[in-house]
């Protein structure tokens, strides 16, 4: 059985681990704006990293930016380096959950996951990254069970927004839901918008090391899932969407095998209807596409040798166009972007039997929120933190390594995240 030990036997509800890098200080400010949500009304905190000085001089930025002095004396910091498994040990037996900002998680991932397995600290991150999100599942998961622990990954944009959102649209349709198609649309304002170049470093592996991916879903031996209804169809590498007015291609993150991964949990563990998943992302109009073409074929072309990505880790504004910068978004430019994912979903009514015919009735649900890598991520983030302090009757009742919907399916997730601005609705 698992447990979420909220007591005086660990001195914190949270401790943020990698609170100096560039999305671990927008997690800071998020934690700081909830307090008042944590078990008793109360939550208890604290910053980790390897530099007492840089974690002092987030807190001291926070608390500039939420006007709240108290942050610089109130808050705990502790030293931890994923190099020192001692260091981490200690962070670990001092938290109830770990919120792990420390990426790429491929590099820096698995010796904090370790460490809080060992240590009884509950586990969430907001990787994007397939391979450690799925590696973490083959080599954790039974140990994790014993040790009573979830370990959560992809509570960030990557993939609560998708994960969640499937959920929400089978839950919201009168009848057997038998696949959903996903649509990404991002909008910046009158600044523009790019993302830390942090993402960019894990698609550069990703991609370089995809045959490994390949080699470690050998090894679950998984049965295909027994689809209801046709076998939904993949659209094209680039194709143009009716569905968003826009031309558009398949989404590159982890939301795809995030969502699968949670509905053969349902399957397994809760006997439930699997729903089959496509995921898009809009690109804009011809000229937009045009640029995509160009910087996508570059990208493939330099991602397979090693001065090829260098070139790329070196060089991330010029080969993505200034998508993706060494400095990251202003808080003005965070301020004007937004998403919105368009859910089309297509199933049976609840007279007709699912495995007979096509599906006939359709659902149109949307998620939407603010910017989504420093704005989203660290909502969702903490919002999943905050659901297993306050509600751990809700979650599986075994430990283990879980996705955001095998976790948070009977939760009310949705509904926090509904009332933090990433909102879910039916259109």
């Amino acid at each position: 059985m698992a447990r979420v030990d909220t007591s005086t036997s660990r001195p914190y509800h949270l401790v943020i681990f990698g609170a100096t890098g560039f999305t671990g200080q927008f997690v800071v400010e998020e934690v700081a704006r909830t307090v008042s949500e944590g078990p008793g009304g109360n939550l208890k905190w604290a910053v980790a990293g390897r530099s007492k000085p840089k974690l002092e001089k987030v807190l001291e930025k926070a608390a500039g930016a939420l006007s709240k002095p108290e942050l610089r004396t109130e808050v705990d910091i502790l030293v931890a380096d994923v190099a020192e498994a001692d260091s981490l040990a200690a962070m670990c037996r001092q938290a109830v959950i770990v919120l792990n900002c420390v990426g790429p998680y491929r590099f820096y991932g698995e010796p904090v996951v370790k460490a809080c397995v060992e240590n009884g600290a509950h586990h969430i991150d907001i990787s994007g990254e397939p391979q450690f999100l799925e590696s973490m599942q083959l080599n954790y998961s039974s140990q994790a069970a014993e040790k009573g622990v979830y370990v959560i990954g992809s509570c960030g944009f990557d993939s609560i927004p998708a994960d969640m959102g499937v959920l929400f649209t089978r839950d919201q349709f009168k009848g057997t839901l038998a696949s959903v198609e996903s649509f990404l649309t991002v909008s910046s304002g009158p600044d523009g918008g790019c993302i830390h170049d942090g993402t960019w470093l894990s698609a550069i592996y990703g991609f370089a090391d995809s045959q490994k991916l390949r080699s470690l879903r050998r090894k679950f031996n998984h049965r295909p899932l027994p689809p209801v209804g046709p076998k939904l169809k993949p659209r094209g590498a680039l194709f143009y969407s009716n569905e968003i007015q826009q031309y558009a291609i398949p989404f590159m993150g982890s939301d795809p095998s995030v969502v699968k991964r949670t509905q053969r949990f349902l399957v397994e563990e809760h006997e439930a209807t699997p729903v089959q998943y496509g995921a898009y992302a809009g690109v804009g109009g011809l000229g937009n596409t045009i640029k995509l073409l160009f910087a996508g074929m570059m990208f493939m072309l330099l991602v397979k040798f090693s001065f090829g990505r260098n070139l790329l880790i070196k060089y991330p504004e010029f080969f993505s166009f200034g998508a993706f910068t060494k400095a990251g978004p202003t808080r003005k430019q965070m301020e004007g972007s937004s998403f919105q994912m368009a859910f089309h979903g297509v199933g049976y009514k609840e007279e007709q039997d699912p495995f007979q015919g096509k599906p006939t009735t359709k659902i149109r649900t949307l998620v939407q929120g603010p910017e989504v890598g420093y704005v989203a991520t660290p909502i969702a983030m903490v919002q999943s933190a905050l659901t297993i302090l306050n509600e751990p009757a809700a979650l599986p009742k075994k430990g283990g390594v879980y996705t955001p919907g095998a976790a948070f399916s009977k939760t009310t997730l949705i509904n926090r995240l509904n009332k933090h601005g990433i909102q879910f609705s039916v259109i």
